[in-house]
Protein backbone atom coordinates (compact mmCIF):
# COMPACT_ATOMS: atom_id res chain seq x y z
CA UNK A 1 0.00 0.00 0.00
CA UNK A 2 2.70 2.58 0.94
CA UNK A 3 4.88 1.78 -2.41
CA UNK A 4 1.98 2.32 -4.14
CA UNK A 5 1.34 5.74 -2.51
CA UNK A 6 4.85 6.44 -3.26
CA UNK A 7 4.87 6.09 -6.61
CA UNK A 8 1.38 8.05 -7.21
CA UNK A 9 3.06 10.92 -5.44
CA UNK A 10 5.96 10.44 -7.33
CA UNK A 11 4.42 10.73 -10.93
CA UNK A 12 1.96 13.48 -9.82
CA UNK A 13 4.93 15.23 -8.64
CA UNK A 14 6.57 14.64 -12.48
CA UNK A 15 5.17 17.39 -14.61
CA UNK A 16 4.11 16.70 -18.05
CA UNK A 17 4.96 17.44 -21.09
CA UNK A 18 8.09 19.28 -20.37
CA UNK A 19 11.42 19.17 -22.44
CA UNK A 20 14.49 18.40 -20.16
CA UNK A 21 16.91 21.26 -19.28
CA UNK A 22 19.31 22.20 -22.80
CA UNK A 23 22.12 24.00 -20.83
CA UNK A 24 24.95 22.21 -19.51
CA UNK A 25 24.10 20.61 -16.06
CA UNK A 26 27.97 21.46 -15.30
CA UNK A 27 28.16 24.98 -16.03
CA UNK A 28 31.73 25.09 -14.16
CA UNK A 29 33.60 22.53 -16.26
CA UNK A 30 35.45 25.01 -18.66
CA UNK A 31 36.68 26.55 -15.33
CA UNK A 32 37.92 23.65 -14.18
CA UNK A 33 39.84 22.71 -17.00
CA UNK A 34 41.84 25.76 -16.64
CA UNK A 35 41.59 25.19 -12.72
CA UNK A 36 43.74 22.35 -13.60
CA UNK A 37 45.79 23.34 -16.18
CA UNK A 38 47.10 25.94 -13.87
CA UNK A 39 48.15 23.70 -11.22
CA UNK A 40 49.65 21.31 -14.14
CA UNK A 41 51.65 24.54 -15.35
CA UNK A 42 52.58 24.74 -11.40
CA UNK A 43 53.90 21.07 -11.86
CA UNK A 44 55.80 21.32 -14.60
CA UNK A 45 57.78 24.37 -13.04
CA UNK A 46 58.54 22.46 -10.22
CA UNK A 47 59.82 19.86 -12.41
CA UNK A 48 63.81 20.22 -12.44
CA UNK A 49 64.37 19.62 -16.10
CA UNK A 50 61.99 22.31 -16.63
CA UNK A 51 63.41 25.00 -14.43
CA UNK A 52 67.09 24.65 -15.35
CA UNK A 53 66.21 24.89 -19.00
CA UNK A 54 63.75 27.80 -18.15
CA UNK A 55 67.16 29.30 -16.61
CA UNK A 56 69.46 28.60 -19.41
CA UNK A 57 66.91 30.06 -22.08
CA UNK A 58 67.52 33.35 -20.41
CA UNK A 59 70.83 33.35 -19.36
CA UNK A 60 71.62 32.63 -22.87
CA UNK A 61 69.27 35.35 -24.70
CA UNK A 62 70.57 37.47 -21.56
CA UNK A 63 73.93 36.84 -22.78
CA UNK A 64 73.49 37.61 -26.57
CA UNK A 65 71.58 40.72 -26.05
CA UNK A 66 74.19 42.01 -23.62
CA UNK A 67 77.73 40.16 -24.89
CA UNK A 68 76.89 38.59 -28.09
CA UNK A 69 77.72 39.36 -31.71
CA UNK A 70 81.24 40.37 -31.51
CA UNK A 71 80.41 44.21 -31.53
CA UNK A 72 78.00 43.46 -34.90
CA UNK A 73 74.66 43.83 -32.52
CA UNK A 74 75.47 47.45 -31.96
CA UNK A 75 74.29 47.74 -35.63
CA UNK A 76 71.42 44.48 -35.46
CA UNK A 77 69.47 43.76 -39.00
CA UNK A 78 65.56 43.26 -37.79
CA UNK A 79 64.99 40.76 -40.43
CA UNK A 80 67.82 38.52 -39.38
CA UNK A 81 66.96 39.32 -35.59
CA UNK A 82 63.36 38.02 -36.04
CA UNK A 83 64.29 34.57 -37.31
CA UNK A 84 67.29 34.68 -34.93
CA UNK A 85 64.98 34.29 -31.75
CA UNK A 86 63.38 30.77 -33.03
CA UNK A 87 66.05 28.12 -32.34
CA UNK A 88 66.26 28.69 -28.58
CA UNK A 89 63.24 28.13 -27.62
CA UNK A 90 63.68 24.32 -29.02
CA UNK A 91 65.38 22.89 -26.15
CA UNK A 92 62.81 24.44 -23.55
CA UNK A 93 60.00 22.47 -25.99
CA UNK A 94 61.96 19.49 -26.24
CA UNK A 95 61.77 19.42 -22.10
CA UNK A 96 57.86 20.43 -22.12
CA UNK A 97 57.29 17.70 -24.91
CA UNK A 98 58.94 14.91 -22.60
CA UNK A 99 57.49 16.66 -19.25
CA UNK A 100 53.88 17.13 -20.10
CA UNK A 101 54.38 13.43 -21.35
CA UNK A 102 55.07 11.82 -18.12
CA UNK A 103 52.69 14.61 -16.40
CA UNK A 104 49.61 12.91 -18.60
CA UNK A 105 51.09 8.93 -17.79
CA UNK A 106 51.31 10.35 -14.26
CA UNK A 107 48.21 8.25 -13.17
CA UNK A 108 48.79 5.13 -15.18
CA UNK A 109 52.36 5.25 -13.51
CA UNK A 110 50.76 5.48 -9.75
CA UNK A 111 48.13 3.06 -10.60
CA UNK A 112 45.34 5.64 -9.60
CA UNK A 113 43.74 5.97 -13.24
CA UNK A 114 40.41 3.81 -11.73
CA UNK A 115 39.92 6.84 -9.38
CA UNK A 116 38.94 9.47 -12.01
CA UNK A 117 36.07 7.15 -13.18
CA UNK A 118 33.99 9.00 -10.03
CA UNK A 119 35.08 12.26 -11.14
CA UNK A 120 32.82 14.95 -12.69
CA UNK A 121 35.55 15.99 -15.25
CA UNK A 122 35.75 13.77 -18.36
CA UNK A 123 39.01 12.03 -19.53
CA UNK A 124 39.44 14.62 -22.55
CA UNK A 125 38.84 17.32 -20.66
CA UNK A 126 42.16 16.71 -18.56
CA UNK A 127 43.62 16.01 -21.69
CA UNK A 128 42.72 19.63 -22.62
CA UNK A 129 43.78 20.85 -19.51
CA UNK A 130 47.53 19.09 -20.14
CA UNK A 131 47.69 20.66 -23.42
CA UNK A 132 46.83 23.90 -21.73
CA UNK A 133 49.71 24.11 -19.43
CA UNK A 134 52.07 24.76 -22.30
CA UNK A 135 49.84 27.72 -22.72
CA UNK A 136 52.11 30.02 -20.03
CA UNK A 137 55.30 28.70 -21.06
CA UNK A 138 54.49 30.13 -24.64
CA UNK A 139 53.50 33.19 -23.38
CA UNK A 140 56.57 33.23 -21.28
CA UNK A 141 58.58 32.79 -24.80
CA UNK A 142 56.79 35.27 -26.86
CA UNK A 143 57.65 37.43 -23.43
CA UNK A 144 61.36 37.16 -24.33
CA UNK A 145 61.08 36.57 -27.67
CA UNK A 146 59.19 40.75 -27.76
CA UNK A 147 61.86 41.55 -25.80
CA UNK A 148 64.95 40.21 -27.67
CA UNK A 149 63.46 41.74 -30.78
CA UNK A 150 62.59 45.05 -28.82
CA UNK A 151 66.06 46.05 -27.41
CA UNK A 152 67.83 45.34 -30.86
CA UNK A 153 65.27 47.27 -32.76
CA UNK A 154 65.88 50.11 -30.28
CA UNK A 155 69.55 50.70 -31.13
CA UNK A 156 70.66 53.49 -32.66
CA UNK A 157 71.95 51.23 -35.40
CA UNK A 158 69.46 49.46 -36.28
CA UNK A 159 67.94 48.83 -39.61
CA UNK A 160 65.31 47.09 -41.73
CA UNK A 161 62.10 45.51 -40.57
CA UNK A 162 60.91 42.46 -38.53
CA UNK A 163 57.79 40.17 -39.14
CA UNK A 164 55.83 39.67 -36.69
CA UNK A 165 54.68 36.22 -38.19
CA UNK A 166 58.42 35.37 -37.77
CA UNK A 167 58.27 35.80 -33.84
CA UNK A 168 55.35 33.41 -33.44
CA UNK A 169 57.12 30.51 -34.54
CA UNK A 170 59.42 30.26 -30.93
CA UNK A 171 56.14 30.58 -29.07
CA UNK A 172 53.98 28.34 -31.14
CA UNK A 173 56.95 25.77 -31.19
CA UNK A 174 55.99 25.39 -26.89
CA UNK A 175 52.68 25.07 -27.87
CA UNK A 176 53.22 22.39 -30.32
CA UNK A 177 55.40 20.24 -27.93
CA UNK A 178 53.17 20.23 -25.41
CA UNK A 179 49.98 18.78 -27.66
CA UNK A 180 52.67 16.32 -28.92
CA UNK A 181 52.96 15.26 -25.58
CA UNK A 182 49.36 14.57 -24.90
CA UNK A 183 49.02 13.13 -28.09
CA UNK A 184 51.92 10.32 -27.78
CA UNK A 185 50.46 10.00 -23.84
CA UNK A 186 46.90 9.29 -25.13
CA UNK A 187 47.95 7.04 -28.19
CA UNK A 188 50.80 4.93 -26.37
CA UNK A 189 50.76 5.54 -22.36
CA UNK A 190 53.79 3.99 -22.06
CA UNK A 191 56.99 6.37 -20.71
CA UNK A 192 59.35 4.22 -22.60
CA UNK A 193 58.12 5.11 -25.74
CA UNK A 194 59.07 8.80 -25.84
CA UNK A 195 62.92 7.90 -26.30
CA UNK A 196 62.56 5.74 -29.51
CA UNK A 197 60.07 8.13 -30.68
CA UNK A 198 62.71 11.05 -30.49
CA UNK A 199 64.72 8.99 -32.24
CA UNK A 200 62.66 8.35 -35.03
CA UNK A 201 61.61 11.72 -35.17
CA UNK A 202 65.17 12.83 -35.64
CA UNK A 203 66.04 9.53 -38.19
CA UNK A 204 63.19 10.20 -40.49
CA UNK A 205 63.57 13.85 -40.83
CA UNK A 206 67.17 12.85 -41.95
CA UNK A 207 66.55 10.52 -44.23
CA UNK A 208 63.07 13.09 -45.20
CA UNK A 209 65.86 15.70 -45.56
CA UNK A 210 68.06 13.56 -47.67
CA UNK A 211 65.98 11.78 -50.02
CA UNK A 212 64.64 15.49 -51.34
CA UNK A 213 67.64 17.33 -51.27
CA UNK A 214 65.89 20.24 -49.17
CA UNK A 215 63.10 20.65 -51.41
CA UNK A 216 61.46 24.19 -50.39
CA UNK A 217 57.76 22.71 -49.58
CA UNK A 218 59.30 19.49 -47.62
CA UNK A 219 61.64 21.70 -45.15
CA UNK A 220 58.86 24.28 -44.79
CA UNK A 221 56.50 21.32 -43.42
CA UNK A 222 59.17 21.49 -40.40
CA UNK A 223 58.28 23.54 -37.22
CA UNK A 224 61.16 25.91 -37.91
CA UNK A 225 62.92 26.74 -41.04
CA UNK A 226 66.58 27.92 -40.21
CA UNK A 227 68.33 29.82 -43.46
CA UNK A 228 71.51 31.20 -42.92
CA UNK A 229 72.74 33.45 -45.41
CA UNK A 230 76.24 35.08 -45.86
CA UNK A 231 74.91 38.57 -45.50
CA UNK A 232 71.68 39.99 -44.23
CA UNK A 233 68.86 40.73 -47.04
CA UNK A 234 67.20 43.27 -48.11
CA UNK A 235 63.75 42.82 -46.52
CA UNK A 236 62.32 42.68 -49.55
CA UNK A 237 64.41 39.66 -50.96
CA UNK A 238 63.82 37.53 -48.42
CA UNK A 239 60.68 35.52 -49.88
CA UNK A 240 60.01 33.79 -46.72
CA UNK A 241 56.31 32.78 -46.45
CA UNK A 242 56.27 33.35 -42.77
CA UNK A 243 52.55 34.38 -42.53
CA UNK A 244 51.55 30.98 -44.10
CA UNK A 245 53.84 29.05 -41.75
CA UNK A 246 52.06 30.47 -39.18
CA UNK A 247 48.73 29.28 -40.40
CA UNK A 248 50.07 25.99 -41.01
CA UNK A 249 51.51 25.57 -37.44
CA UNK A 250 48.54 26.76 -35.85
CA UNK A 251 46.45 24.45 -38.18
CA UNK A 252 48.64 21.94 -37.02
CA UNK A 253 48.92 22.72 -33.27
CA UNK A 254 44.80 22.11 -32.81
CA UNK A 255 44.53 19.40 -35.54
CA UNK A 256 47.15 17.54 -33.16
CA UNK A 257 45.03 18.55 -29.37
CA UNK A 258 41.87 17.37 -31.47
CA UNK A 259 42.84 14.22 -32.53
CA UNK A 260 44.39 13.80 -28.68
CA UNK A 261 40.62 14.44 -27.55
CA UNK A 262 38.85 12.03 -30.08
CA UNK A 263 41.06 9.83 -28.92
CA UNK A 264 40.57 10.27 -25.12
CA UNK A 265 36.40 10.23 -25.67
CA UNK A 266 35.88 13.45 -26.53
CA UNK A 267 33.95 13.50 -29.68
CA UNK A 268 31.26 16.20 -29.33
CA UNK A 269 30.18 17.82 -32.32
CA UNK A 270 32.50 20.91 -31.47
CA UNK A 271 35.23 19.52 -31.30
CA UNK A 272 34.58 17.34 -34.88
CA UNK A 273 34.23 21.40 -36.33
CA UNK A 274 37.33 22.69 -34.94
CA UNK A 275 39.21 19.33 -36.51
CA UNK A 276 37.85 19.97 -39.50
CA UNK A 277 38.33 24.05 -39.65
CA UNK A 278 41.97 22.89 -38.40
CA UNK A 279 42.83 20.47 -41.02
CA UNK A 280 41.83 23.17 -43.34
CA UNK A 281 43.81 25.85 -41.94
CA UNK A 282 47.00 23.48 -42.17
CA UNK A 283 46.15 22.50 -45.65
CA UNK A 284 46.02 25.69 -46.59
CA UNK A 285 48.92 27.02 -44.82
CA UNK A 286 50.91 24.79 -46.26
CA UNK A 287 49.98 25.13 -49.88
CA UNK A 288 50.47 29.10 -49.07
CA UNK A 289 54.47 27.76 -48.33
CA UNK A 290 55.05 25.20 -50.79
CA UNK A 291 55.65 27.55 -54.05
CA UNK A 292 59.29 28.35 -54.28
CA UNK A 293 60.72 31.55 -54.86
CA UNK A 294 58.38 33.20 -58.00
CA UNK A 295 59.89 34.17 -60.57
CA UNK A 296 59.43 38.13 -59.41
CA UNK A 297 61.75 37.72 -56.77
CA UNK A 298 64.54 36.13 -57.99
CA UNK A 299 64.49 38.96 -61.11
CA UNK A 300 64.39 41.19 -57.78
CA UNK A 301 67.29 39.27 -56.22
CA UNK A 302 69.38 39.49 -59.49
CA UNK A 303 68.55 42.94 -60.10
CA UNK A 304 70.06 44.01 -56.25
CA UNK A 305 73.25 41.48 -57.26
CA UNK A 306 74.02 42.46 -60.28
CA UNK A 307 73.38 45.96 -61.19
CA UNK A 308 72.73 47.67 -57.34
CA UNK A 309 72.87 50.76 -58.49
CA UNK A 310 69.03 50.39 -59.81
CA UNK A 311 68.44 50.00 -56.50
CA UNK A 312 70.21 52.39 -53.94
CA UNK A 313 70.43 55.49 -52.77
CA UNK A 314 73.61 57.23 -53.27
CA UNK A 315 74.63 60.40 -50.73
CA UNK A 316 77.89 62.79 -51.14
CA UNK A 317 80.08 62.99 -47.92
CA UNK A 318 82.96 65.26 -48.44
CA UNK A 319 84.68 64.21 -51.61
CA UNK A 320 83.12 60.72 -51.83
CA UNK A 321 79.84 59.19 -52.73
CA UNK A 322 78.00 56.71 -50.75
CA UNK A 323 75.24 54.06 -52.33
CA UNK A 324 73.30 52.10 -49.94
CA UNK A 325 70.37 49.67 -49.77
CA UNK A 326 67.18 51.69 -48.82
CA UNK A 327 67.35 50.11 -45.29
CA UNK A 328 70.80 50.76 -44.91
CA UNK A 329 70.83 55.03 -46.00
CA UNK A 330 71.02 55.53 -42.33
CA UNK A 331 74.82 53.54 -42.24
CA UNK A 332 76.61 55.94 -44.77
CA UNK A 333 77.76 58.60 -42.44
CA UNK A 334 79.39 55.82 -40.45
CA UNK A 335 81.01 54.45 -43.49
CA UNK A 336 81.86 58.24 -44.75
CA UNK A 337 83.67 58.27 -41.45
CA UNK A 338 86.00 55.46 -42.02
CA UNK A 339 87.14 56.37 -45.21
CA UNK A 340 87.95 60.14 -44.00
CA UNK A 341 89.82 58.68 -41.53
CA UNK A 342 92.02 55.84 -44.01
CA UNK A 343 92.41 58.32 -46.64
CA UNK A 344 93.36 61.12 -44.18
CA UNK A 345 96.79 58.90 -43.80
CA UNK A 346 97.37 58.71 -47.63
CA UNK A 347 99.55 60.36 -49.92
CA UNK A 348 99.85 61.90 -53.62
CA UNK A 349 96.46 61.46 -55.31
CA UNK A 350 95.09 59.28 -53.33
CA UNK A 351 94.88 61.75 -50.77
CA UNK A 352 92.38 63.51 -53.10
CA UNK A 353 90.67 60.31 -55.02
CA UNK A 354 86.59 60.64 -54.96
CA UNK A 355 85.50 56.89 -54.21
CA UNK A 356 82.73 55.65 -55.09
CA UNK A 357 81.44 53.45 -51.88
CA UNK A 358 78.81 50.83 -52.80
CA UNK A 359 76.92 48.14 -50.57
CA UNK A 360 76.39 44.56 -52.27
CA UNK A 361 75.11 41.74 -51.49
CA UNK A 362 75.24 38.03 -53.65
CA UNK A 363 71.09 37.23 -53.63
CA UNK A 364 71.46 35.20 -57.23
CA UNK A 365 71.87 31.61 -55.02
CA UNK A 366 69.23 32.77 -52.39
CA UNK A 367 69.34 33.19 -48.34
CA UNK A 368 71.43 30.28 -48.01
CA UNK A 369 73.87 31.11 -50.70
CA UNK A 370 77.20 31.82 -49.07
CA UNK A 371 79.33 32.76 -52.28
CA UNK A 372 82.18 35.47 -51.73
CA UNK A 373 81.66 38.90 -53.24
CA UNK A 374 83.36 39.45 -56.22
CA UNK A 375 85.56 42.19 -56.45
CA UNK A 376 83.84 45.63 -58.25
CA UNK A 377 86.15 46.06 -61.28
CA UNK A 378 85.49 49.87 -61.46
CA UNK A 379 88.35 52.24 -60.59
CA UNK A 380 87.62 54.44 -56.87
CA UNK A 381 84.61 51.74 -56.23
CA UNK A 382 85.00 49.95 -52.55
CA UNK A 383 82.46 47.64 -51.81
CA UNK A 384 80.71 47.56 -48.04
CA UNK A 385 78.60 44.68 -46.96
CA UNK A 386 75.18 44.10 -44.94
CA UNK A 387 76.86 43.71 -41.66
CA UNK A 388 78.41 46.31 -39.84
CA UNK A 389 80.26 46.57 -36.21
CA UNK A 390 83.01 44.86 -34.84
CA UNK A 391 85.10 43.35 -37.31
CA UNK A 392 83.73 44.73 -40.00
CA UNK A 393 84.52 47.72 -39.55
CA UNK A 394 88.60 46.60 -39.71
CA UNK A 395 87.72 45.11 -42.29
CA UNK A 396 86.43 47.45 -44.32
CA UNK A 397 89.28 49.69 -43.74
CA UNK A 398 91.56 47.34 -44.96
CA UNK A 399 89.18 47.17 -48.72
CA UNK A 400 89.26 51.28 -48.59
CA UNK A 401 93.09 51.36 -47.94
CA UNK A 402 93.57 48.50 -50.74
CA UNK A 403 91.52 50.47 -53.18
CA UNK A 404 93.79 53.68 -52.36
CA UNK A 405 97.36 51.63 -53.11
CA UNK A 406 96.11 49.92 -55.87
CA UNK A 407 93.19 51.84 -57.77
CA UNK A 408 90.42 48.52 -57.48
CA UNK A 409 89.27 45.89 -55.77
CA UNK A 410 90.75 43.74 -58.65
CA UNK A 411 94.22 44.96 -58.62
CA UNK A 412 94.46 44.57 -54.57
CA UNK A 413 93.54 40.79 -55.20
CA UNK A 414 96.89 40.57 -56.92
CA UNK A 415 99.16 42.51 -54.46
CA UNK A 416 102.28 39.62 -53.68
CA UNK A 417 104.42 42.50 -52.66
CA UNK A 418 105.13 45.01 -50.00
CA UNK A 419 102.33 46.88 -50.82
CA UNK A 420 100.84 44.56 -48.31
CA UNK A 421 102.83 46.93 -45.39
CA UNK A 422 101.03 50.43 -46.54
CA UNK A 423 97.64 49.08 -46.64
CA UNK A 424 97.24 47.55 -43.61
CA UNK A 425 98.96 50.69 -42.15
CA UNK A 426 96.51 52.54 -43.91
CA UNK A 427 93.98 50.86 -42.08
CA UNK A 428 94.72 50.19 -38.77
CA UNK A 429 97.10 53.18 -37.98
CA UNK A 430 93.83 55.31 -36.37
CA UNK A 431 92.78 52.25 -34.24
CA UNK A 432 93.13 52.69 -30.77
CA UNK A 433 94.66 49.64 -30.03
CA UNK A 434 96.08 48.85 -33.28
CA UNK A 435 97.81 45.88 -32.68
CA UNK A 436 94.69 44.15 -31.02
CA UNK A 437 92.38 45.18 -34.54
CA UNK A 438 95.23 43.41 -36.39
CA UNK A 439 95.07 40.14 -34.57
CA UNK A 440 91.02 40.40 -34.93
CA UNK A 441 91.00 41.20 -38.42
CA UNK A 442 93.44 38.25 -39.37
CA UNK A 443 92.32 34.67 -40.33
CA UNK A 444 94.52 33.18 -37.55
CA UNK A 445 93.77 35.72 -35.14
CA UNK A 446 97.92 35.99 -34.69
CA UNK A 447 100.62 38.73 -35.43
CA UNK A 448 103.18 36.92 -35.95
CA UNK A 449 104.22 35.15 -39.09
CA UNK A 450 102.82 34.85 -42.22
CA UNK A 451 98.88 35.88 -42.49
CA UNK A 452 96.05 37.15 -44.46
CA UNK A 453 94.08 40.01 -43.48
CA UNK A 454 90.19 40.27 -44.45
CA UNK A 455 88.24 42.46 -46.50
CA UNK A 456 84.75 42.77 -48.04
CA UNK A 457 86.00 41.47 -51.02
CA UNK A 458 89.85 40.63 -51.90
CA UNK A 459 91.81 39.75 -48.63
CA UNK A 460 95.07 40.82 -48.11
CA UNK A 461 98.28 38.40 -47.53
CA UNK A 462 101.40 39.29 -45.70
CA UNK A 463 104.49 37.08 -45.01
CA UNK A 464 106.04 37.28 -42.29
CA UNK A 465 108.62 40.01 -42.90
CA UNK A 466 106.05 42.02 -44.16
CA UNK A 467 103.94 40.79 -40.43
CA UNK A 468 107.10 42.27 -38.52
CA UNK A 469 107.36 45.91 -40.26
CA UNK A 470 103.71 46.53 -39.83
CA UNK A 471 103.48 45.46 -36.11
CA UNK A 472 106.87 48.24 -35.86
CA UNK A 473 104.80 50.60 -37.48
CA UNK A 474 101.31 50.55 -35.76
CA UNK A 475 103.42 50.62 -32.30
CA UNK A 476 105.12 53.61 -33.41
CA UNK A 477 103.18 57.05 -33.16
CA UNK A 478 101.34 57.83 -36.47
CA UNK A 479 102.17 61.63 -36.60
CA UNK A 480 106.00 60.43 -36.68
CA UNK A 481 105.13 58.09 -39.44
CA UNK A 482 102.51 59.84 -41.65
CA UNK A 483 105.18 63.06 -43.28
CA UNK A 484 107.30 59.66 -44.62
CA UNK A 485 104.03 58.39 -46.05
CA UNK A 486 103.34 61.47 -47.66
CA UNK A 487 106.62 61.84 -49.10
CA UNK A 488 107.70 58.36 -50.28
CA UNK A 489 104.23 57.18 -51.65
CA UNK A 490 104.77 56.68 -54.81
CA UNK A 491 107.95 54.09 -53.92
CA UNK A 492 105.27 52.80 -50.71
CA UNK A 493 102.79 51.88 -53.40
CA UNK A 494 105.45 50.32 -56.32
CA UNK A 495 105.23 46.75 -56.78
CA UNK A 496 108.62 46.71 -57.48
CA UNK A 497 109.74 48.11 -53.85
CA UNK A 498 110.88 45.54 -51.45
CA UNK A 499 109.82 44.91 -47.81
CA UNK A 500 113.46 46.37 -46.78
CA UNK A 501 113.01 49.71 -48.91
CA UNK A 502 109.64 49.95 -47.18
CA UNK A 503 110.80 49.71 -43.94
CA UNK A 504 114.00 51.49 -44.55
CA UNK A 505 111.67 54.48 -46.11
CA UNK A 506 109.32 54.06 -42.83
CA UNK A 507 112.09 55.03 -40.33
CA UNK A 508 111.50 51.38 -38.68
CA UNK A 509 113.58 48.37 -38.44
CA UNK A 510 114.84 46.22 -41.48
CA UNK A 511 113.12 43.03 -41.31
CA UNK A 512 114.74 39.47 -41.04
CA UNK A 513 111.80 37.45 -41.91
CA UNK A 514 111.95 35.43 -45.52
CA UNK A 515 111.24 37.27 -48.39
CA UNK A 516 112.17 40.58 -46.81
CA UNK A 517 114.37 40.89 -49.81
CA UNK A 518 111.68 39.85 -52.81
CA UNK A 519 110.02 41.99 -54.53
CA UNK A 520 106.77 38.72 -55.09
CA UNK A 521 106.22 37.54 -51.69
CA UNK A 522 103.15 35.01 -52.63
CA UNK A 523 105.10 31.50 -52.76
CA UNK A 524 107.23 32.71 -49.32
Amino acid sequence: MSELVTRTVVEEAAPTGVEPPTQDPHPNRARAVIALARFEARELLMQIPVLVFLLLYIVYIGRRMFFGGEGMDDYPVLQDVDRSTQTAPLLLALVLFISINRAVLRSRRHGTDRHFDVLVMEPWRRSLAHALSAVPYAVFTALVVGLEFTWAALKPGAVGHGSLAELLVGPLSILLAGVLGVLLARSIPFAFVVPPFLLGVYVLTALVSASTQGTHWVRWLAPVVTEEDAYPFPSDLLGRPAAWHVLYLVGLIVLLLCIALLINGGRTLRIKVVTAVALAAMALGIAGQAPGDLAALTEARVKASVTPEKVQTCVAHERSTYCAYPEWAGQTADWAEVVQRVQSLAGGPAAAERLTVRQRVDAGYGLEGDAALDPAKAPGVVTVTTRWGGNRIPEFAVGVASVLVTGDETSSGEVCDARAVIIMWLALASESHPLTVLRHVRIDDSISGGGVALAPTNPVSMNAAQTEVIKELLQKPRYSVIPRVKAHWAELTSPKTTTAQVAQLLGVRAPTGPGALNVKTCEE
